[in-house]
């Protein structure tokens, strides 16, 4: 299941497509630029929530496996 970070990150990068298209399309190179910029910062905050899913999990199984 995703977290937050994963869901705004995502959410985040498709805003930045957006951007980056209309920008393209209207010849705007700040829009373009700026969703660029938001694509990018979108990858990262997904990553780095799905990372921190993985540590979470790791975490878990390594609590249930010191009570056995």
């Amino acid at each position: 299941m995703w977290n937050k970070d994963e869901v705004k990150g995502a959410a985040k990068q498709v805003k930045g497509k957006a951007e980056r298209t209309l920008g393209k399309v209207t010849d705007d190179q700040d829009l373009q630029g700026e969703g660029e910029l938001d694509e990018a910062a979108g990858k990262v905050q997904q990553h780095a929530g799905q990372a921190r899913r993985q540590i979470g999990k790791a975490v878990e199984k390594m609590g249930k496996t010191i009570k056995r």
